[in-house]
């Protein structure tokens, strides 16, 4: 990992900042991507402890704004000519539906438009430094859901556990059918379920839900620094080079419910995420 360039988002807090600070001290060079200043420059001071001569970077970003994915993405693609490791890790979970300013659902828009929009933005510099790795954090919370193609903003009926599980559903379905689309380009593309770990997740909310997942964190969860076991093997392991297209959990392939092996709703999910970005299909 000496010298590669590993762009991390969602990583001031939890399995982000920990598979952060492990990349660095395997000599990657850093460029985060945080929501909070403070929290950004706790995690640098923390990685630096750990590997004082560590190269960090850090970009600031409301990925649940399209205009934000895009800017984050041209900022990053102006600095950075090349992208070893792309690791898209930041995301949400709302117990009351909400809508962004672009009129999306906020748990599909943290979710998955913004692995969508940002991954395709510094493709041009993934395939620059191939081989290159894309590590998408998905869950196994897809189990159980599929997509409605007719209400992918969950306008009908909303429940925040659901929404989250379908977005991970997305997750894998876009690695998926990215994974297709760079075959031949030196890049590989690969999910992860890391486990049900004690992060932030759901810290956003308040009432029974927050105190909900509070319990089961306390009683269930695993640490983060466990959960971040299986990205960092997908970031530098050289056992999964030349691997796309697949799911892992504990460092392992593992295989996901049928509906997110579905390659059909893989391409449409793709289509209609082009069509909201405004970004080409093909």
């Amino acid at each position: 990992m000496r010298g590669k360039v590993c762009v991390i988002t969602g990583a001031t807090s939890g399995i982000g900042l920990v598979a952060a600070e492990r990349l660095a001290a395997m000599g990657a060079r850093l460029v985060l991507v945080g929501r909070d200043q403070a929290r950004g420059e706790a995690a640098i001071a923390r990685i630096k402890r750990r590997t004082p001569g560590a190269e960090i970077r850090i970009h600031y970003a409301d990925l649940s704004r399209l205009v934000e994915m895009n800017r984050l993405a041209s900022e990053i693609a102006a600095i950075e000519p090349r992208i070893d490791i792309l690791v898209n890790n930041a995301g949400a979970m709302f117990a009351a539906r909400s809508v962004t300013e672009d009129g999306l659902e906020r748990t599909f828009a943290v979710n998955h438009m913004a692995y969508f929009v940002v991954t395709n933005r510094l493709k041009e510099r993934l395939v620059a430094a191939a081989p290159a790795r894309i590590v998408n954090t998905a869950s196994d919370a897809h189990r159980g859901n599929t997509l409605d193609f007719d209400d992918l903003q969950s306008t009908r009926r909303y429940r925040g556990l659901t929404a989250y599980g379908r977005s991970k559903l997305a997750n894998i379905l876009f690695t998926r059918e990215f994974a297709r689309r760079l075959a031949g380009t030196g890049v590989t593309a690969n999910s992860l379920h890391p486990g049900f770990v004690a992060t932030r997740i759901a810290d956003n909310n308040g009432g029974v839900f927050r105190l909900g997942v509070s319990i089961a964190k306390g009683l269930f969860a695993l640490s983060p620094e466990k959960g971040a076991e299986t990205m960092v093997h997908l970031a530098s392991s050289p056992e999964v080079a030349g691997v796309s297209g697949g799911y892992f959990a504990k460092s392992r392939p593992a295989t996901p419910t049928a509906a997110a092996q579905d390659d059909a709703a893989a391409r449409r999910l793709w289509e209609e995420s082009a069509r909201i970005a405004k970004l080409p299909v093909a």
